[in-house]
């Protein structure tokens, strides 16, 4: 069984994530020859509280 665990700044619609679940299983699907049943997605939302580069909150990065 394939798993897969995509990690996203929170924000996205509902729709933008069954979008994006549904063909990264077509592609899963196509190239590993499976069943879409076979494949499990985990979508973790990370806040901007959460992320940081070079030392700094993506929080504050935005001011």
């Amino acid at each position: 069984m394939p798993n897969v665990i995509i990690d996203c700044l929170e924000g996205r619609t509902v729709e933008q994530k069954r979008q994006m679940v549904k063909r990264v299983t077509e592609a899963i699907v196509q190239t590993l020859d499976c069943s879409p049943e076979a494949v499990q997605i985990i979508i973790h939302e990370i806040r901007d509280d959460q992320l940081a580069r070079g030392g700094v909150l993506r929080l504050d990065q935005k001011k």
